[in-house]
């Protein structure tokens, strides 16, 4: 660990440690080889956010890789935070490209399960989940901190030292075995939280009590979700989807707007005023699914400019 507390070179764990309240993006890669759309997306976003997230094949769909993702957001001036999941590959094929990412400048890894491929469009492809996303956790910590690949055998040279992320869901009951799961996570040595979109404030508050009841937000840094939407239609679809909360009251409001993608981006930025508010959370990450113009504004909206300029230190 260096002076400053830092584990590894990512600036995004530099914001945190240093007591900033962090903000993350999520850019989509494209179903093409173009890499035009994630540069353009980071070079707009660079400057608002801490951290881009590069989703892994989001929703089992074929869509450029999330390293090759990871690269184009370092050329265009952005700091990665490359998703992998478990559902396309072994633990060997896992550690590969872990190492690969590394070695291109990559500092920050979001460890997921990733979503079942009956969600997208090769249902009849076969699951790997040769592990599970708190494995994965383990995996990338120790690599890091014992130097040491799944099966025990010592990284000699150069061991990736990612900061290690995972992702939550509050909203799924019960509420207590979803703070326990956070736990596993933060046990196995996940550094940071990305949780599900939030909209149910009392819901999230009723989760983060829990959680600091336990000590966890003492050991993770939690970043509350935000997905922007542009229309009543498109938060009504959300309030479909498995595991996710949308109260009524918000349904309604953006029906009766005169200009929904406004009301969107109004409710958006109120979300993120009270999630500021309650104790434990310590950044935000939005995610504006194929919206990614949007972040500048919300985050100007939300007084969170200008974001801290820190030079990133080595780790000792």
């Amino acid at each position: 660990m260096s002076q400053n507390g830092c584990k590894t070179e990512s600036r995004l764990e530099r914001v945190l440690r240093e007591g900033h309240f962090a903000v993350t993006a999520e850019v989509g890669p494209p179903k093409s080889a173009s890499s035009k759309g994630i540069s353009r997306h980071a070079a707009a976003i660079k400057e608002v956010a801490d951290a881009i997230n590069l989703t892994d094949n989001q929703t089992a769909i074929v869509r450029l890789c999330s390293l090759a993702a990871a690269a184009h957001v370092m050329q265009a001036g952005g700091e990665p935070v490359m998703q992998i999941t478990c559902r396309d590959r072994n633990r060997i094929a896992i550690q590969s490209d872990l190492l690969g990412a590394y070695s291109l400048g990559v500092r920050n890894v979001l460890c997921l399960t990733g979503d079942h491929i009956s969600f997208g469009n090769h249902p009849q492809a076969r699951t790997v989940y040769d592990l599970d996303s708190v494995q994965l956790v383990r995996l990338v910590h120790d690599m890091r901190e014992n130097r040491r690949f799944q099966n025990g055998e010592e990284i000699k040279v150069a061991p990736p030292r990612f900061f290690v992320g995972a992702a939550e869901n509050p909203f799924a009951d019960p509420v207590e075995f979803r703070a326990l799961r956070l736990g596993k996570k933060a046990k196995a040595g996940a550094d940071f939280i990305q949780t599900q979109a939030v909209f149910d404030l009392d819901r999230f508050g009723q989760f983060m009590r829990v959680v600091r009841d336990m000590g966890l937000d003492e050991q993770v840094f939690i970043l509350a979700g935000i997905v922007p939407t542009k229309s009543a239609k498109a938060l009504e679809r959300t309030a479909t989807v498995p595991g996710m909360v949308v109260p009524q009251e918000l349904i309604d409001r953006m029906k009766g707007a005169a200009d929904q993608e406004k009301e969107g981006v109004a409710i958006a930025v109120e979300l993120i005023s009270r999630l500021r508010e309650i104790p434990g959370v310590r950044g935000v990450h939005i995610m504006a699914i194929a919206w990614e113009e949007i972040v500048p504004e919300i985050v100007k909206e939300a007084g969170l400019l200008p974001r801290p300029r820190l030079e990133v230190a080595s780790p000792a």
